[in-house]
């Protein structure tokens, strides 16, 4: 015999079926990166060769993170954006502050650092389209992957397409 569904169950699975048919716009996925977004670096360490030392890169990341009761939202956004990255779960532990502990709730995140989605679907998709503060800490992160000697070279193919007006004259950029 099987199990009923729980209350909250019951709400997950009402909310992946509204998602099935629930068609997300470019503008209200913007509207999630402007609210919940972040471009960012994540720094890592490698052993270089030709310097015979270790050395600290800094790889561009867009992050899009939210409680884990949106993950099937993160998903259609994925999947909407044609991403295949992983989406992760990360467990917050309490956090306590003058002798109360507060439960926080677990994140979902989406995560893309490889050159070829940011440079081909993050970074057109954003590309003069975000407003407010958002705006600017994406243009501040174009100009930090260009001027930056810790971000590796390749990377830097993207503050190029940036300022040489690759994304306002490609059609497929356009939207």
């Amino acid at each position: 015999m099987l199990n009923p569904l729980t209350s909250n169950e019951k709400n997950v699975v009402l909310v992946a079926k509204q998602l099935e048919t629930i068609v997300l716009t470019n503008e209200y996925i913007r509207g999630l990166i402007e609210g919940e977004g972040c471009f960012t670096f994540c720094t890592i360490s490698r052993f270089s060769k030709k310097l015979d030392k270790k050395i600290r890169l800094k790889i561009p990341a867009f992050l899009l993170s939210m409680h884990c009761r949106d993950k099937e939202l993160i998903t259609a956004v994925k999947n909407h954006l044609k991403l295949k990255n992983t989406i992760y779960e990360y467990k917050k532990p309490p956090l306590i502050s003058s002798n109360k502990e507060y439960k926080r709730g677990n994140q979902v995140m989406l995560i893309v650092r490889e050159i070829g989605n940011l440079k081909n679907i993050i970074v057109p998709f954003c590309y003069k389209k975000l407003k407010g503060y958002k705006r600017k800490q994406f243009e501040e992160w174009i100009e930090k992957i260009g001027n930056d000697q810790a971000v590796p070279e390749v990377y830097k193919l993207i503050y190029r397409f940036c300022h040489s007006g690759y994304y306002d004259r490609n059609p497929k950029f356009l939207e």
